[in-house]
């Protein structure tokens, strides 16, 4: 007898398939749930923002030199952003899981349904086939339908749900600090300043953007400034008009404004000046300045409040008194940010003038003894006033102004304080070399010319100085030095060809920038603060009795004007096209030509 091999029915067809749309769908969901936790999970306890990082750096605020705290800091940064993209790399495979998953539901719902046979019954009703044909597909578009909802539902969240993390991996390590100075204190995401927020290298030259000058060394590119003036017949002096304010800084110039701040113990303010004519254009005080200690400082009278001359980066004006209030205005007096770095401990007052570097305010904050701890470099973003970085540095007090250079390949900013002149990265804070040898007071600021740095220790030596090197470079970077007429107040000034110096007492020398032999020297004997400049191939000095000369700038001594001005002159002139702007104390000048002054004269 033979037996009939037993064929797969329909049924059994059908429920294999139906177990394995089961299993993708089932499949599905349980992807889509991991993504929808793993999405909720990467919110909650988000890797930037740790908070053993943020305990960390705290820690490092307090003791900047803890080289252990420094390394764990550098190890959980990498841990982090390693911990990040391996998420992120779960939630890319997640996607496609769910989708994959999602298909095959639907695939195999669809299969299941075709498998199934409608086998004849007996007395079969004669709709029977048409309504269980009808049910059948009423079902499975039921069940791909719902199939579909929910796949598409769970992508829908997945993506709705987006961490706000960077998706590569230069985003997360601009949003980690990287590059910056990781043990720096305090620092700022923004990393490379956005050329929007400050004004070109053109821009600079053309302007008198801080004490000295654009660089900082006292020397105008222009050749069209004034040669010569008579203040008592007013020949040559566009205006002249009462000083707005107090103090001995500088003015700085900045196309039609001309900035000065002033003040004392009760009200301390900056003032714009309308350049073609000397009327006010704004004036704003500084106040409610945060974190300002409630005991008010001691200021010396010598100095006083306003000493510091301000700066400005083109887009904001910077400020900076002896109390250790700062401050940024835009250039049309509207306050973008104040803030306190006092009290301060210096005993003649804080004269150390501000400095810009792009869109970075650079500060520095020598003060005390050195044994004190309280000396620091910082960088502060121009826009907000927060630290970008700041350094430690083992210094006592100081008064000179640092400088920043392009020299090796690096922005450099060069600052002096006993017993050393050290070299910092514009970019991070990072020292990069140190020289030793300043002693003293040290008051002139370094200059930058011909490929030197030309700093002086005061009434004692003039160095010439390689900025190239790493590290110790006392024994190997002195290119000559010079014993003879080293100015103790006043800054040093070189063109690249020549070197000049004026002592507070009148002498005036010359040396040549190569090799620093002497080529002239001329007593005037008279008392000098305001340090010497140069344009048009020209010198200009202003005594504290209110002479002015101008002396030729060459290898043999020549005098080109001398005239009195009827005031008196701490602060050094800026520059501007046929402009020269003077700070008295008793007035603020203008000198240029007669024609220019009818014209000023005839403004509202």
């Amino acid at each position: 007898m033979l037996t009939a091999r037993p064929q797969s029915s329909p049924s059994a067809a059908r429920r294999n398939w139906l177990m394995a749309a089961w299993v993708a769908g089932v499949f599905s969901v349980l992807v889509g749930l991991t993504m929808i936790s793993s999405r909720l999970s990467m919110r909650a306890e988000d890797p930037l923002k740790s908070p053993q990082l943020a305990e960390l750096k705290e820690k490092l605020r307090l003791n900047p030199a803890d080289e252990q705290t420094k390394q764990r800091i550098r190890q959980l940064d990498l841990q982090l952003r390693q911990l990040y993209f391996r998420q992120l790399s779960r939630m890319d495979s997640g996607v496609y899981l769910l989708l994959g998953g999602v298909a095959v539901f639907i695939l195999t719902v669809k299969l299941g349904a075709r498998s199934q046979r409608r086998l004849p019954m007996p007395q079969a009703r004669p709709d029977g086939p048409d309504q269980s044909a009808r049910s059948a597909a009423r079902a499975r578009w039921s069940v791909a339908a719902s199939g579909a909802a929910i796949g598409g539902l769970l992508f829908i969240l997945t993506l709705g749900l987006s961490a706000a993390l960077p998706k590569r991996m230069a985003e997360a390590e601009k949003m980690l600090g990287a590059g910056d100075a990781t043990g720096a204190g305090e620092s700022h995401p923004t990393d490379q300043p956005s050329a929007s927020d400050a004004a070109s290298p053109q821009e600079f030259m053309q302007n008198w953007p801080g004490f000295r000058g654009p660089g900082g060394g006292g020397v105008s590119p222009l050749t069209n400034v004034p040669a010569a003036w008579d203040a008592q017949t007013g020949a040559g002096i566009a205006w002249k008009v009462p000083s707005p304010t107090s103090g001995f800084g500088s003015p700085i110039v900045w196309g039609d404004r001309v900035f000065l701040s002033g003040g004392d113990a009760r009200k301390r303010e900056v003032v714009c000046l309308d350049s073609k004519t000397g009327q006010v254009v704004w004036r704003q005080p500084v106040t409610n300045v945060a974190g300002a200690p409630a005991q008010p400082a001691e200021v010396p009278d010598s100095t006083g409040y306003a000493a510091a001359t301000m700066a400005t980066d083109g887009r904001r004006v910077y400020v900076f008194f002896a109390n250790g209030d700062c401050a940024a205005f835009n250039l049309e007096g509207k306050p973008v940010w104040s803030k306190s770095f006092g009290p301060l401990k210096n005993p003649y007052g804080h004269a150390t003038s501000l400095t810009t570097w792009r869109d970075r305010l650079i500060v520095q904050l020598d003060q005390g003894d050195s044994d004190d701890n309280k000396s620091k470099l910082y960088a502060l973003d121009g826009r907000t006033g927060q630290i970008v970085w700041q350094r430690p540095r083992k210094a006592g007090a100081s008064w000179a102004t640092p400088i920043v250079i392009e020299a090796a390949g690096k922005a450099q900013v060069i600052t002096l304080a006993v017993p050393c002149v050290i070299a910092y990265s514009a970019t991070d804070g990072t020292e990069l070399w140190r020289l030793e040898g300043l002693n003293g007071e040290i008051t002139p600021s370094p200059v930058f010319a011909g490929g030197l740095l030309i700093v002086a220790s005061p009434s004692e030596k003039l160095m010439a100085i390689r900025p190239d090197g790493q590290g110790d470079v006392t024994k190997t970077h002195v290119v000559w030095t010079c014993e003879n007429n080293v100015p103790d107040v006043t800054s040093p000034l070189s063109n690249g060809d020549l070197v000049f110096m004026l002592t507070t007492a009148g002498m005036l020398t010359c040396l040549d920038a190569k090799d620093g032999k002497k080529q002239w020297d001329h007593d005037y004997d008279m008392e000098f603060h305001a340090s010497p400049s140069l344009a048009g191939g020209r010198l200009y000095l202003f005594s504290q009795k209110g002479t002015a000369l101008v002396v030729e700038a060459a290898r043999q001594f020549k005098e080109l004007l001398r005239t009195e001005m009827g005031d008196a002159f701490h602060a050094s002139p800026a520059f501007a096209p046929d402009r020269i702007f003077l700070r008295g104390v008793t007035n603020v000048w203008c000198l240029g030509a007669a024609a220019q002054k009818d014209k000023a004269a005839g403004q509202p």
